[in-house]
Formats: structure tokens, C-alpha cells, sequence
């Protein structure tokens, strides 16, 4: 008998005011996965099989090792140890999030990806744990804090070197044993580049219901690293 799973991860909206790289807000418009878990179909290499739907779908990778939202999950179950999904999957996603224009769709086809192995797996992930595996590949916060946890959220990313055996001083059993998975799948296969813990930390801010967003969509797209590319590598404080 087959598991179904959906996901709903909103789009957002980052930069807001002074807070560039900072702070991001979850909007009411949504990428959705559903997912069916068939353990009784035949299994094949990663147990996949990738279909979308919607207007905002239009030459997005039904390759499960070339789609971002698979290639995720697929990561952060290398991560634990599992080479492939665990059962033969069936993944529909329904994006309604614009491509490319600055609402986030990448930032939530990330966490969708973590949240789909999170659940296909029964991997138990805490929410500060697959805030981690979402910082891994999208590297900036702003967009993925506000998208895994919701709401006004301010959010920033470290730099910290967890290399070496260093001792906890406060775990709990969860958090021990999920460790130790994935030290050992780090061990069994050198390619598995595991995120540090604690690398993005994030503040929920108030934000009054009364408040409401209005988006203005651009007709083109215009990728992420093209529209940082046209910042100035300082201001002058009269400008800021």
C-alpha cells in the first residue's frame, strides 16, 4: 500500500529594506509536491519518477539528477547513508511561482527537496538541521529561512570549521544518533561533503496581519548572479 506526501513551500520576497541578504517574507503563493511512495513497484537507480504541471514549468528538468528539487533530496539522502530514494516514488510538482523573478523559486524548490527526502526517509530532521542542508546549496539565507519556517524572519549565515572530534556538551539521543548516520556515510563515501551544524541562524520579526503584499512581476527573467553582478562592490555612506 502506497504513502502519499505533500509539500506546500511559499515563495518570498528578501532583501526588504536595509536588511540585503537578511530578511526575507513568505507570501501566499506556493510550490507543491506531492509524492506517492509505491514499496511494492519495481525499484530502479534512484527510484524516481519526476513530473510537473502548471504554468511555471516550462523547460525545468525532469532528470532527477539534474532537477533541483530531486537533486536535493537525493543529496541530503547521500548524506545519511541512502543512495537512492527508498522506495519507488512518483514526485508531481505544481509550481506556481514565478521563475526568475525575484520571488524566490529557487530558494523554495530547495527546501522542497529536503523536505521530500526528510519524509521519504523518516529521517526526523530538526528544522535547524535541514536549515543546514538547505544553506549547503542555496547560499544565501534570507529567502530559504523564510521559506522553511514562514512569516517575517530575519536570518544570517557563518562560516565555521567543524573538522576535528569535538565533544558535545548538551544532545539529545535524536540528535546523537542522527550524527553518527551521517558521519558514517561520510566515511563510506569521501564524496559526501556534509553541511556543518548551526551554519544559519534565524529570528522570527512581527508582522501585523494587517499588512499586505503586493508583487509587480517582470515578463523576463533575470537569474540571481546577473542581478548581483550589477551591485557596486561598496557604497558611500552618504548613499547608504
Amino acid at each position: 500500500m502506497g504513502t502519499n506526501i505533500v509539500i506546500n513551500v511559499p515563495a518570498t520576497s528578501a532583501n526588504i529594506g536595509p536588511g540585503f541578504d537578511v530578511m526575507g517574507l513568505s507570501l501566499s503563493l506556493y510550490l507543491t509536491v506531492q509524492a506517492r511512495v509505491e514499496p511494492n513497484k519495481p525499484s530502479s537507480l534512484t527510484n524516481i519518477t519526476l513530473e510537473y504541471e502548471g504554468q511555471n514549468s516550462s523547460g525545468l528538468s525532469l532528470d532527477p539528477n539534474s532537477n533541483l528539487i530531486t537533486r536535493t533530496a537525493l543529496y541530503v539522502l547521500a548524506c545519511s547513508g541512502i543512495k537512492s530514494f527508498p522506495h519507488p516514488t512518483t514526485v508531481l510538482v505544481n509550481n506556481r511561482i514565478p521563475l526568475g523573478r525575484g520571488l524566490g523559486s529557487s530558494g523554495a524548490a530547495v527546501v522542497a527537496g529536503v523536505l521530500l527526502a526528510n519524509a521519504v526517509a523518516s529521517l526526523n530532521l530538526t528544522q535547524q538541521r535541514m536549515l543546514d542542508y538547505c544553506l549547503m546549496i542555496e547560499h544565501h539565507p534570507d529567502n530559504v529561512a523564510a521559506a522553511l519556517v514562514g512569516g517575517f524572519v530575519a536570518s544570517y549565515l557563518i562560516d565555521v570549521d567543524r573538522s576535528g572530534n569535538i565533544p558535545e556538551s548538551e544532545a539529545d539521543e535524536a540528535e546523537v544518533l542522527r550524527r553518527e548516520r551521517e558521519q558514517k556515510a561520510a566515511a563510506a563515501d569521501e564524496t559526501v561533503k556534509l553541511p556543518p551544524d548551526n551554519i544559519g541562524h534565524f529570528l522570527r520579526l512581527g508582522c501585523s496581519p494587517k499588512i499586505k503584499a503586493i508583487t509587480i512581476i517582470p515578463q523576463f527573467e533575470l537569474a540571481t548572479s546577473k542581478a548581483r553582478a550589477a551591485l557596486p562592490g561598496s557604497y558611500k555612506i552618504q548613499d547608504v
